[in-house]
């Protein structure tokens, strides 16, 4: 890589652009062509970087006011050399520019949003805070405070009353002399107080004279009344000089002894002002971060020249596969091939550096080891070279240093002589290069060079789409099709004769017309095609967006049942814990019992301390308080509803007023207020009683319900769904700790008349419905 193709790419102007948004002096130097990187890992590190920076910019600004070079400082504190206080200031900013960081990424971390790469750093920087908070302490703005020591303080309030003194004294003065003065102001000369007297009156105020105006009408003067007290306060000020020179050279020392953590926090920011300065200027222009060496393809997505205002360039897809190694692209005039060779450069370059493409997301790039460019005018005044032999110059020395894993883009290959000769170079120069299995990108004008592809595996044709309608190009780029010449059509359109025009065919001869007939078929082919692929992209996002959102409903889902689970399991062990203290609590009573004398331990005893321990269960009561007011004559056989827990039974024993009911597989014993006799029935002959489907509700919602009573509802809807014919139905059973859901579910699978049942999608409710089709 040499000067001439960061001037052809115009990569220098980009290094520019982005020092722009470096805040220390020594990261501006660091932007520079050695940041260009070649190897894997470390290009896709660098990015990674980078993308943790746009992600946390996404969110909210990240200020880097306040990083500047503080190493020379650090060194010179190690080296015994005190410290100023804007040095000192220096640091104290670094030090608050640390803590601010820090507390950024903890948002980020209570967010849990993942910051991979750049977390690595901030984790290196130390939290220390006692040097930061002995700056703050001692030294601002204005020079060292006044409460930096006891001693400073004493001799500055010492020095306040002294000056005090002296501006009675010389107002005093001033009140008595005061048509010998030229002005009423105090003023210092020498760094001590004197009043401005009048030349000729100078004999008449006793004291020292300081110095004499440049017109020679005033002299200033102090007086003698206040010479010793002045002494006084230049004592006082040396004093606070020594003092001030022992604490910054305290301050100093401590500085010294946090050297490492210093050099640090120092190396740390200035990476971060690097990576932050990437991503700032990257977001400028809506960059995104490319995928790396994956299947050594390029492909940009919606590339554009970085340096062209994005509202009105032009964007292209670029599609260059692993076997492809050589690109030509034809086309008109300022068509944009210039432009469009330049944005793959760029683009490749920025990678390399670390910086965001001009791309959308989705975008790939392959990695070489070196890049050159021959782009534009590049005549040379001082050697006296032609366009053509400048140009001729700089690809001998391209063809001189290029191997395999080089990227050469060349402009107007071949021209600037005769196109017969140009033309063969140009094919010459290219069947090097690939013969080298160099990766070229070229412009030209050379009719030869649209067939020179077609016999070459690892080359493809390109163009610039031209509209014929308007006589302007498009700035498209067309990706596998040569460009046409459109002379006729644009010399038709603009009113040339038609006998010339049809002559002027006649002349380029039958195969040359339909070439750019076939060219045009291909032209329109492809248009439709990006057409098609921009809606099939489109599509393609918006489930793409949709898988996600069901990706995150899903992992969402499993985190929250697996805390239910803990809590489950910590509820249970803390019943557990509580159940054989109690149980422990039983046995100790019993224990106490035999050790008073009792011979045995009577029943009931036992009975009541089982029963305690029974009690420490949790039962969850589903029965009703629910009486049968008419007096039943039961027998065994009847049917019965057994009031209490809403369900119906069989009589199965009568022992006085209780009762033995089989309800299903249950056999239990109840009072005889909680049944009611059924009513019986004759006999029939069996009949389908069909329910209007407009009588019952394609939904059930079981939210809030008991999970018995639940259970009870939902067989019921069932059997009136049955009977409704209603094939699709919905179960409301909501969130939760997902135990109605569980229960919804396992009863759904023991029903005859359930097809199948899913869960709810999140346009329908989620995992708080269950969709149910019926037989």
């Amino acid at each position: 890589m040499n000067e001439r193709t960061l001037r052809a790419l115009e990569f220098n102007e980009i290094l520019t652009r982005l020092k722009e948004y470096a805040i220390s002096d020594k990261t501006k130097q660091q932007i520079n062509i050695e940041m260009f990187q070649t190897l894997e890992a470390d290009v896709i590190k660098t990015l990674n970087e980078v993308d943790d920076a746009l992600t946390m910019l996404r969110y909210r600004p990240v200020e880097m006011a306040g990083i500047q070079d503080i190493t020379a400082y650090v060194k010179r504190a190690k080296i015994g050399s005190v410290l100023t206080v804007n040095e000192l200031l220096a640091i104290k900013q670094m030090l608050n520019r640390k803590d601010t960081l820090i507390g950024v990424f903890n948002e980020f971390y209570d967010k849990e949003i993942e910051l991979e790469t750049l977390s690595h750093y901030e984790r290196a920087l130390p939290t220390e805070r006692s040097l930061y908070n002995r700056i703050v302490e001692t030294v601002d703005e204005t020079g060292v405070l006044d409460h930096a020591s006891s001693t400073l303080l004493s001799i500055r309030k010492k020095i306040s009353r002294e000056e005090a003194g002296i501006r009675t004294r010389l107002n005093d003065i001033m009140r008595k002399h005061s048509k010998k003065l030229s002005d009423s102001l105090v003023t210092m000369r020498n760094n001590r107080y004197v009043l401005p007297v009048k030349a000729d009156a100078q004999g008449e105020i006793k004291g020292i004279i300081h110095d004499v105006s440049t017109s020679g009408l005033t002299v200033y003067i102090e007086p003698m009344a206040i010479v010793e007290i002045s002494n006084k306060i230049q004592h006082l000020r040396e004093d606070e000089k020594n003092e001030v020179s022992k604490i910054l050279a305290e301050l100093t020392g401590l500085v010294a002894e946090h050297e490492y953590d210093l050099l640090q926090i120092d190396e740390v920011l200035h990476i971060f002002d690097l990576i932050f300065a990437k991503a700032k200027y990257g977001m400028s222009y809506k960059g995104t971060i490319p995928a790396i060496g994956e299947d050594e393809r390029i492909h940009l997505v919606n590339a554009f020249h970085p340096l062209i205002d994005i509202n009105q360039v032009v964007k292209n897809d670029i599609f260059v596969d692993r076997d492809t190694k050589g690109v030509i692209i034809t086309g008109p005039n300022t068509g944009g091939k210039t432009v469009t060779i330049k944005t793959i450069g760029l683009s490749v370059m920025m990678a390399q550096c670390g910086i965001p493409i001009p791309a959308l997301d989705g975008s790939r790039l392959r990695l070489f080891e070196s890049i050159y460019a021959d782009i534009g005018d590049e005549q040379s005044i001082e050697q006296s070279l032609s366009t053509f032999s400048s140009h001729l110059t700089n690809i001998a020395d391209i063809l001189n240093r290029v191997d395999e894993k080089s990227l050469v883009i060349l402009d107007e290959l071949g021209a600037g002589t005769d196109p017969e000769e140009g033309a063969a170079l140009a094919i010459s120069i290219l069947e090097f290069l690939l013969d080298r299995h160099v990766t070229v990108i070229s412009t030209t004008h050379y009719p030869e060079l649209k067939s020179f592809s077609y016999g070459r595996t690892n080359t493809i044709n390109a163009s610039m789409e031209f509209d014929l309608t308007t006589l302007s190009p498009t700035y498209r780029l067309l990706m596998g099709i040569p460009g046409k010449s459109n002379a006729f059509e644009i010399s038709e359109k603009l009113g040339l004769n038609r006998g010339v025009i049809d002559r002027a065919r006649a002349l380029s001869g039958r195969d040359n017309y339909e070439i750019n007939e076939m060219i045009g078929a291909l032209e329109r082919h492809t248009t439709l095609a990006r057409d098609n692929e921009l809606e099939t992209e489109r599509l393609l996002k918006n489930v793409e967006i949709l898988k996600q959102e069901l990706e995150d409903y899903k992992e969402k889902f499993e985190r929250e049942k697996n805390a239910m689970i803990e809590a489950a399991e910590e509820k249970a062990n803390e019943i557990i814990k509580e159940s054989e203290q109690k149980a422990k609590d039983i046995i100790d009573e019993l224990e106490l019992m035999k050790t008073l004398g009792a011979d045995s331990i009577e029943q009931h005893k036992l009975i009541e301390a089982k029963k305690s321990l029974s009690d420490s269960y949790y039962h969850k009561d589903i029965k009703k308080d629910v009486k049968n007011v008419v007096e039943e004559t039961l027998n065994v056989g009847d049917e019965v509803d057994v009031l209490t827990y809403g369900q119906k039974g069989v009589v199965i024993d009568i022992e006085g007023n209780d009762i033995s009911v089989q309800m299903g597989i249950i056999k239990m014993k109840v009072k005889k207020d909680e049944l009611k006799k059924r009513k019986q029935e004759k006999k029939k002959a069996p009949t389908l009683k069909r329910v209007s489907r407009m009588n019952v509700s394609n939904s059930l919602d079981l939210r809030g319900e008991r999970y018995e009573d639940a259970m009870i509802r939902l067989d019921r809807y069932l059997d009136q769904v049955v009977l409704s014919n209603l094939t699709e139905v919905e179960i409301i059973h909501g969130k939760g700790t997902g135990a109605l859901q569980k229960g919804v579910q396992q009863h759904l699978k023991r029903h005859s008349k359930v097809a199948k049942f899913r869960g709810g999608l999140p346009s329908e409710g989620g995992f708080g419905v269950t969709i149910v089709t019926m037989k």
